[in-house]
């Protein structure tokens, strides 16, 4: 159990940082945002290059990465029926639709990997669908639903490539399909400016918990149940379910597969939400609720299936 106390302590520590710093007020009212944006258009695509143009992309080819689809688009299916009936709203339904399916499969999932799983590089094809599937399909909606009906059709249709997380995931992809190695004088640098990403996000997310009220007091109390549930229960039991049931993986696969979908949502769409200013309230709420609630989550799974 080391690994899960070990990786929720370091996010529990800088976001407390990060709490710390909105109540001193050391980076001035607009902090948080600076962070976000730091975040959104710099260090997150250098992040998102770099990792992914080192990848094995052969690994996104496996049953173990269909579960994981399959459970994630499941969940987040829920979320948006759900969201369509009660008219949240497509911005703000997008945001709960990630914040119910989307795991933190980078800086909670890759110590989680190591310690629990054994192998950091089993992270590894979540991380990719992820990056390269989900992120870019969910902010091109991001997109056009702030942009409303009145740009041309040609520029909803190149709205994935003026995304820089979307440009980032799939440049990288790119890179690495090609099989071209970056040059170090390249590659250092945006590995160094992609090593800011997790900690403005986690900074970022302290910041904005200065003088909110506590979980489920507002009008979101909803939509976070909701996702919250299922990220944290439903996504987790599917998973089990296809990975066992459907696809008969056993021991150390069920293992893995289980242990990843359990992860509660990444901090980093708080960041989206922030960036594109909806949903707020929702991602913020539902990121700390399932990771509250994952930890126990993951330590029966491991127990169970360990």
């Amino acid at each position: 159990m080391q690994g899960v106390l070990s990786g929720f302590a370091v996010i529990a520590i800088v976001i407390g940082v990060g709490y710390a710093i909105g109540v001193r007020g050391h980076l001035g009212d607009q902090g948080r945002e600076v962070l976000t944006k730091l975040a959104f258009h710099v260090a997150s695509p250098a992040l998102l290059f770099t990792t992914l143009a080192r990848a094995d992309l052969s690994v996104i080819f496996s049953s173990r990465l269909l579960v994981t689809a399959l459970s994630t688009a499941a969940a987040a299916g829920v979320f948006v029926t759900v969201g369509v009936v009660r008219r949240w709203g497509v911005g703000r339904t997008t945001i709960g639709a990630l914040c119910s399916s989307y795991v933190n499969s980078g800086n909670l999932g890759i110590p989680i990997a190591v310690y629990v799983l054994g192998d950091a590089s089993l992270v590894a094809p979540v991380l990719l669908f992820q990056l390269v599937g989900v992120t870019p399909i969910a902010l091109t909606i991001l997109d056009l639903a702030g942009g409303g009906e009145k740009r041309p059709l040609w520029q909803r249709l190149l709205t994935p490539l003026r995304n820089p997380i979307a440009l980032g995931s799939l440049a990288g992809v790119a890179v690495s399909a090609a099989g071209v190695p970056v040059p170090e004088p390249v590659m250092n640098p945006l590995t160094l400016i992609g090593n800011m990403s997790v900690p403005a996000v986690l900074l970022a997310f302290g910041i904005s918990l200065r003088g909110s009220t506590l979980p489920l007091r507002n009008g979101e109390r909803g939509p976070v149940l909701l996702a919250v549930a299922l990220k944290a229960v439903a996504q987790p039991l599917l998973a089990w379910v296809l990975a066992a049931g459907v696809f008969g993986l056993r021991g150390a696969g069920l293992l893995d597969v289980v242990v990843t979908s359990a992860l509660p949502a990444a901090q980093n769409l708080f960041t989206y939400a922030s960036s594109y200013r909806v949903g707020e309230v929702l991602a913020r709420e539902a990121i700390l609720l399932s990771t509250v609630l994952s930890v126990p989550v993951l330590v029966v799974v491991a127990a169970v299936l360990g």
